[in-house]
């Protein structure tokens, strides 16, 4: 057993991880070389097609709503992130969970798409998958004075959030 901490036991080059072999591989320690020379691997890609792209506001609000909805957040979480009537829709809403995990599977965001019908609003919709439901989530966004945007309205599986009726159940 090798005393070197720095490396695998039984590890007997000098190299460190990242460095490439300087030779062709033998049948013993790698993929055979093909006849004509060794074998070329294409890098390979990342499964999304921009992976380090920020999420748009629409995206980013359909996830917050989303957790707000299923109960994995608290509605104040969403305090300084709505105008008007949608804090106290949310607020109404929320305790009932409807969007809350059915048979042990959480709730996610499948789809979310968003049109700008003016300067500064964006109206969003979102398809939610929990199991073998799916439902449907849209909401405005409209953007401040300070260049934030804000949640204006929410309405869930074509039912409008109001203070006072009841939710989804």
């Amino acid at each position: 057993m090798s005393t070197d901490r720095t490396r695998p036991a039984g590890r007997r080059d000098q190299s460190g991880p990242r460095s490439a072999p300087s030779g062709p591989r033998s049948a013993s320690n790698g993929p055979r070389s093909a006849p004509n020379g060794p074998r070329q691997v294409p890098p390979q890609r990342s499964r999304r097609p921009h992976p380090h792209r920020p999420l748009r506001p629409h995206q980013w609000f359909a996830e917050r709503l989303l957790a707000v909805l299923s109960g994995q957040r608290p509605v104040h979480w969403m305090l300084g992130h709505t105008i008007g009537e949608a804090y106290d829709q949310l607020a109404e809403l929320a305790p009932s969970t409807p969007l809350r995990a059915t048979h042990g599977t959480r709730p996610v965001l499948r789809h979310c798409r968003g049109a700008q019908p003016a300067t500064g609003v964006v109206e969003a919709f979102a398809s939610i998958a929990a199991g073998d439901r799916v439902r449907a989530m849209a909401f405005r966004l409209e953007q401040g004075a300070d260049q934030r945007w804000r949640c204006a309205a929410v309405e869930l599986g074509g039912e409008r959030l109001t203070t006072g009726a009841p939710g989804p159940r």
